[in-house]
């Protein structure tokens, strides 16, 4: 009798065993093409492509806590040539009694910085640029600090409908570790409101300073309203900057839906406010999205007469 070959198989049972008990892993992916104009006077045009892989899992522990694992695999979205094709990451530990606590390596964000999306679906990250030569692109609106490492807690049911989450930025490259706080209410039929509030500790004295989102949208039969607004209030000399958005959708039916809306981005001390409005269309049959949008910008870097526009025809896959 081959003693050895009975242990072994016995402990490869007990592992798989184990490992089923414990949690499990799931891998899901999303992929997208897509076809838009260059930005610049040479025009042109060009596809695009996206592709990612999401694995989440996790399991109960023997003392009622959770744990789950999120890690995503994206060739080009925000990673370096170093970490790809690795990126956002993190390790969630929860319980109905202590809320959730999410630990993140990269792509978290803050408290804050989770709800800064403008009501428009920020209108501005459309690849604008400007100037003789085509070659400066805009510069968005700055946020909070959220290092990648940030720590983010979402406290236990206070109230129906009431959620609240605090986070913690180390430090890394700014002064100073940064706060945020975050609230979010919908116990209104169709409404939803939030206010979140962060910091920027940035790299100088006068680049320091707070940021706060204030946003709500409702939903009336087809129709949905979406309003928001961030400002960034600076110390000392720094500058401040305001970023006010709104959209109205319209779903025609359960698959179809039209939207416009508009982002506008003031700077203290500039008289031309930075404008993008954006009218798309999106439609949705099984796991397949098509969407085409047009998307005009006037006022870039704050000069009337910078203008451009952008228009994109995407499919997107979800598996």
């Amino acid at each position: 009798m081959n003693i050895k070959k009975i242990g072994l198989t016995a402990l490869a049972a007990s592992l798989v065993s184990v490992s089923a008990y414990a949690g499990e892993m799931s891998v899901a992916g999303s992929a997208s093409v897509g076809l838009k104009n260059n930005a610049g006077n040479d025009g042109g045009k060009s596809l695009t492509m996206g592709n990612q892989l999401t694995f989440t899992g996790g399991g109960e522990l023997d003392n009622g806590i959770n744990v789950a694992l999120s890690f995503v695999l994206d060739q080009g979205d925000g990673v370096t040539a170093a970490s790809a094709p690795f990126d956002s990451h993190s390790i969630t530990i929860s319980s109905d009694a202590m809320g959730s606590i999410v630990i993140a390596g990269e792509g978290a964000g803050n408290a804050q910085s989770a709800l800064d999306t403008t009501a428009a679906g920020d209108v501005w990250d459309n690849g604008f640029k400007y100037g003789a030569s085509d070659g400066t692109s805009y510069v968005a609106m700055a946020g909070s600090d959220a290092s990648g490492s940030s720590i983010n807690y979402t406290l236990p049911t206070l109230m129906d409908d009431l959620s609240v989450s605090v986070s913690y930025s180390p430090s890394g490259a700014a002064v100073v570790s940064t706060t945020a706080l975050a609230f979010t209410y919908t116990g209104v039929e169709g409404l939803s409101v939030s206010y979140g509030a962060g910091e920027a500790g940035s790299t100088t004295a006068t680049a320091s300073g707070d940021i706060t989102t204030m946003k709500g949208s409702y939903a009336i039969g087809s129709f949905t309203a979406a309003y928001s607004n961030t400002e960034s209030d600076k110390d000392s000399t720094g500058i401040d900057e305001e970023m006010t958005s709104f959209k109205l959708s319209y779903t025609v039916t359960d698959d179809l839906s039209i939207s416009y809306g508009e982002d506008s981005h003031e700077t203290s001390g500039q008289t031309v406010d930075e404008e993008f409005e954006q009218v798309s269309v999106s439609y949705t049959t099984g796991g397949m999205t098509l969407t085409a949008s047009q998307t005009d910008a006037s006022g870039l870097a704050n000069d009337a007469a910078n203008k451009g526009e952008r228009w994109k025809l995407g499919v997107a896959f979800a598996f």
